[in-house]
């Protein structure tokens, strides 16, 4: 996301998913990672407010970028604010009315009740950690008004090989934080895992989308036991969208 250009097209494929209100709309990206470009890209888009919640501060502090996308963008006539005066990030956010939060769940929580209208991540929901899935996905319910939409966008292999080597280990040993702290965790939920969490949240989810590999990229044998098991038709698939409503 640090490429303005890059940031551009994942904020019109999620914003493609919903249906802008004739009034004025809310907007709150998860995992936003190297760049707040959103923010701007957001408020371009007619975003009235915009969150941006990180498991931590992760984004460029460099604004330069910030005021030549904003160039960009008004020369397409788009409605953003003259970031002209900015000197800090802090400042770029102000102007486009944006809330960096970077303690992950912590920061969902202060969110008030049924404020955002629309959620989206980019490859995002397979890094939470396993255990605060079910609470993650309970506060981004909690925060969405009833008439809001959620979009994302999963990458289920590895980020070591792009395969299923990360279904070589027990749970035990890769939820540790030896593991969880790696720079390559993911927490592993497979495909049918994702929609039967969203089903108990109380979504209704929509499939967008899928890849899935012609043959198993990772041998089955050397898979942890915990997952041998599983339907070969659920490990095969690489990477889904998703789009979810109340």
């Amino acid at each position: 996301m640090s490429d303005p250009a890059y940031a551009a097209r994942i904020v019109a494929h999620h914003l493609a998913r919903f249906k802008k209100p004739l009034t004025t709309w809310t907007c709150l990206e998860l995992g936003p990672g190297d760049s707040l470009f959103t923010a701007l890209l957001a408020k371009a888009a007619g975003a009235e407010k915009i969150w941006l919640v990180d498991a931590g501060d992760f984004a460029a502090t460099s604004i330069d970028s910030f005021k030549s996308l904003a160039r960009q963008l008004i020369a397409e006539g788009k409605p953003v604010p003259d970031l002209s005066a900015c000197q800090t990030r802090a400042e770029v956010l102000t102007a486009c009315n944006a809330v960096y939060l970077t303690n992950g769940l912590a920061g969902l929580k202060t969110i008030p009740d049924a404020t955002v209208d629309f959620i989206f991540s980019n490859a995002v929901l397979e890094h939470v950690r396993k255990a605060e899935m079910p609470e993650t996905l309970a506060e981004l319910a909690r925060i969405m008004k009833p008439s809001g939409v959620q979009s994302h966008s999963v990458d289920l292999r590895d980020h070591l090989q792009n395969g299923l080597n990360n279904l070589r280990f027990s749970d035990r040993l890769w939820e540790s934080g030896l593991f969880a702290h790696s720079g390559f965790y993911t927490n592993r939920i497979r495909f049918s895992g994702f929609f039967d969490l969203f089903k108990r949240t109380g979504f209704h989810a929509t499939e967008l989308a899928r890849t899935s590999w012609e043959d198993l990229p990772t041998p089955r044998d050397v898979l942890h036991p915990a997952f041998q098991t599983l339907r070969a038709d659920d490990l095969k698939i690489s990477t889904f969208d998703v789009k979810l409503e109340k």
